[in-house]
């Protein structure tokens, strides 16, 4: 009998992705042994509902870019086209009828774990992806009913510090090239 493929989601508004989020897609990749990692810009956060993001089309394009040099990544638009807000299990949901035999894991940092009670429906996130929590040292804190694999591991790239100074040396360091001229190319931020 043919192993269940091990997919991991990653979901964020990628506003813009950076070598940060590669980094650590990458790490989860190689160290749990994944098959795919998909890539999931949300249209809008339920988390930052006052936060303006770049348009969807040049995040979906960025984030692409960003990926194309990955065999074993991709991106997936559902929730760039689902109505808003961006819930993280009705995305899992989709990307299961995708992938019906396939076993969703979901990458967040450490920050996103201890606010995970406050996401939409958690228990039900839960049964549908096993959680991975990439970490900076301490360990995840437990939370009740819930559970997550850790992985180390940490980059200093900022997207609001790339937002903020397009030009500076410390952007051109941290995102991938042709991200960095697609948002010159663009005039994105």
């Amino acid at each position: 009998m043919k192993a269940k493929q091990k997919i991991c989601l990653i979901g964020g508004t990628f506003d813009p992705i950076h070598l940060g989020h590669t980094y650590i897609a990458e790490k989860c990749y190689r160290e749990l042994n994944m098959d795919k990692i998909i890539f999931l810009p949300c249209k809008q956060s339920p988390h930052k509902l006052t936060k303006k993001n770049a348009p969807d089309h040049h995040r979906l394009a960025m984030c692409q870019l960003a990926v194309s040099s990955f065999p074993w990544a991709e991106v997936d638009d559902y929730d760039l086209t689902a109505p808003s807000p961006s819930y993280s299990w009705r995305t899992a949901e989709v990307i299961k009828e995708k992938h019906p035999n396939a076993e969703l894991f979901w990458l967040m940092g450490t920050d996103q774990w201890e606010a995970i009670l406050r996401w939409d429906r958690p228990q039900y996130l839960a049964s549908l992806v096993n959680f991975i929590v990439i970490s900076r040292g301490a360990e995840p804190e437990y939370i009740d009913g819930l559970s997550a694999l850790k992985i180390g591991g940490s980059h200093s790239a900022s997207s609001t510090y790339v937002r903020k100074n397009t030009s500076s040396c410390q952007t051109r360091a941290w995102l991938n090239p042709p991200v960095l001229a697609y948002i010159q190319e663009h005039n994105v931020y």
